[in-house]
């Protein structure tokens, strides 16, 4: 008969023994570089080799200090305090890791980098920036070789709409002219960080590795090497950054750093997608923690933000990005689902690293109300600041597609956007929302709107001289279809040109037929101009109550006006402009911005059926 109790006091001296007669290998050690000078002093590493936390940590560098060592369930995972002083300077310092004996068992070299020049004063996308979206696997292939990478799962697959189709870093480098040609001045990529799973990889939220690009798309160089060649081009990039989930193919699936790393159930337990229960005071816990604590899918373990080394771990991981690459801004994925307050730390953290730096928090919810309660300086009823700068619209994203969908008459159709924008009174800064007609999640707008080219064009308008950051998703400036029911990878097609045989090359105007072409003029017009009009960035809005199915807003500031016309009749309007006289005093001409004409008489304006007129007014 075994006894137990022997037995497991006879592992303990083993594993004891073992570590002071072998070398012990470290496996990781994350963050695995970092830099002096920044302005939170702390850093906290995480170690991960067997039995690492049986060893005494020893540093012996000026400027640095070991305060705390931490020890989880795991004898396999070390976390390590460290501070390093203002007057620390740059170099490699060994971290030592001794056995009871004091002999080595493990060692490290780490490195300290001199910040870059004005690292902390880098200023974020704004109002000012037209975002351009795209997905790495589905925009262009610029290194075919790199399509299948041996230790990587999936293999490319052009035919699987929900596979790999060999997009990469590559291909978007060499296309950053193309981006910036159409008027972009930012670029948001969706995930390039490894997702290494069996299948439906490509879209990048099921990370695998948080400090490595993905094989398929290059190298951690490579994308460094993008965001610079990006910034000669005067291109800003938006890093997309997941801090709800990874993916079930994550190295921790092995080795639980900790055993409440992940949010875990008895069985699988798929989030309820209420985010009404955080806000809500009438919401139950139980409601509450599904929220929160919920799986967004099998394949996407749910961290646990509430968990002071999950949150450190992903809060270094955003300033160690932001660091290396030089990025100028953060999107935030499935933002309302992490635990609220270990979000607002980040935002803190964030800003204390960078002051100017913007973050965009991905907040899917159609109600206004509900969705202020995210935006930094909201008064809410249980005090709860988040600190987040910037949200997407999605209530006035639905609302774009009901305006432009709906019936005529009160309340519905034009009414929607006069209805949604009616309620900025509830954000600190409206001006500070994300504003979009698709992304890679929704409906392509061409399809949203019927493959209707003057909806289309409505649309478009709209966005480029609404209040808040346009942001604008791959291909729609090509009038691409795409509808979300059939599946993500319907709206999610290979932009075309991007690979070696495409029969419609856009970056060469190759086999661009009359409607992609159209499209792209009409976007390209309106998005060079917007890109230098400091009163579509930051002016103020007044826009009048819907009348006749004819919507009328104004953007001024004290140098400029610009006035929008959205006639949502299926016949030409004669608009009388008298009641916008408190807009038009002063001013008795215009430039048509699309078309270029000179408005001479602004007692009327013509508009076309389903049409829309964008004019600059002037008193000349």
């Amino acid at each position: 008969m075994i006894n137990i109790r022997g037995f497991v006091f006879f592992v303990f001296l083993f594993s004891i023994f073992s570590l002071s007669a072998a070398k012990v290998e470290l496996q990781h050690v994350e963050p695995p570089f970092w830099w002096v000078g920044m302005n939170d002093q702390k850093l906290q590493l995480l170690v991960h080799g067997d039995d690492i936390s049986l060893s005494n940590p020893k540093i012996d560098y000026n400027g640095v200090t070991l305060e705390k060592v931490i020890k989880t369930d795991n004898p396999n995972f070390l976390f390590l305090d460290l501070r390093i002083s203002p007057d620390c300077k740059a170099g490699s310092f060994d971290i030592d890791f001794l056995n009871k004996k004091g002999k080595k068992v493990a060692n490290y070299s780490y490195q300290l980098f001199e910040r870059q020049p004005n690292s902390a004063n880098r200023k974020g996308f704004d109002q000012s920036d037209f975002v351009y979206l795209l997905m790495p696997d589905r925009f262009a292939n610029g290194d075919s070789e790199n399509d299948n990478v041996k230790n990587l799962l999936e293999k490319s697959d052009r035919n699987n709409p929900d596979g790999r189709h060999g997009g990469d870093i590559q291909g978007i480098e060499n296309n950053l002219d193309y981006i910036s040609d159409l008027g972009a001045t930012a670029i948001w990529i969706n995930p390039l960080l490894e997702n290494n799973q069996a299948k439906y990889s490509y879209h990048g939220y099921a990370i695998s590795d948080f400090y490595k690009v993905d094989g398929r798309y290059g190298s951690n160089e490579d994308y460094k090497n993008l965001v610079k060649k990006a910034h000669s081009k005067d291109l800003k990039v938006v890093q997309d950054m997941v801090f709800n989930h990874c993916g079930i193919a994550h190295w921790w699936l092995d080795d639980l750093p900790d055993s409440s790393w992940f949010n875990q159930w008895p069985e699988f337990t798929r989030s309820n997608f209420r985010a009404s229960t955080i806000c809500d005071v009438h919401a139950s816990a139980a409601d509450k923690n599904r929220m929160t604590k919920g799986w967004f899918d099998t394949n996407m373990p749910d961290l646990n933000q509430s968990n002071p080394l999950v949150a450190n771990y992903l809060i270094q991981n955003s300033i160690w990005w932001t660091e290396y690459l030089g990025l100028d801004g953060i999107r935030q994925d499935t933002y309302m689902y992490g635990d609220k307050y270990a979000m607002k730390n980040w935002c803190e953290r964030m800003k204390l690293e960078y002051p100017n730096f913007n973050i965009v928090g991905e907040l899917w919810t159609e109600k206004e109300g509900i969705q202020k309660y995210w935006m930094t300086g909201a008064a809410n009823s249980d005090g709860y600041d988040s600190e987040l700068m910037m949200l997407t619209d999605f209530p006035l994203h639905v609302a774009i597609l009901k305006s432009f969908n709906g019936e005529k008459g009160w309340r519905v159709g034009v009414e929607q956007i006069y209805y949604a924008l009616a309620q900025d009174y509830l954000y600190e800064k409206p001006e500070n929302n994300m504003v979009f007609l698709d992304n890679h999640d929704r409906t392509r707008f061409y399809s949203a709107v019927g493959e209707n080219m003057d909806k289309y064009k409505q649309g478009v308008a709209f966005l480029l001289t609404v209040r808040g950051i346009p942001q604008w998703y791959y291909g729609t400036e090509l009038a691409m279809t795409g509808e979300e029911h059939h599946g993500h990878g319907a709206v999610r097609e290979d932009f075309p040109g991007g690979w070696d045989g495409d029969k419609v090359n856009v970056f060469e105007n190759i086999g661009v037929d009359k409607t992609q072409k159209e499209a792209l003029n009409f976007v390209k017009t309106l998005a060079l101009w917007r890109k230098n009009k400091s009163v579509i960035h930051y002016g103020k809005m007044m826009h009048f109550v819907p009348e006749n199915n004819v919507y009328v807003y104004f953007r001024y500031n004290n140098q400029e006006n610009v006035m929008v016309v959205l006639n949502y009749n299926d016949k030409n309007v004669s608009l009388n402009t008298e009641r916008f006289a408190e807009r038009l005093d002063g001013f008795n001409s215009a430039t048509d911005v699309i078309s270029g004409e000179k408005i001479s008489n602004l007692n009327s304006l013509d508009i076309p059926a389903n049409g829309v007129l964008v004019v600059e007014l002037s008193k000349m």
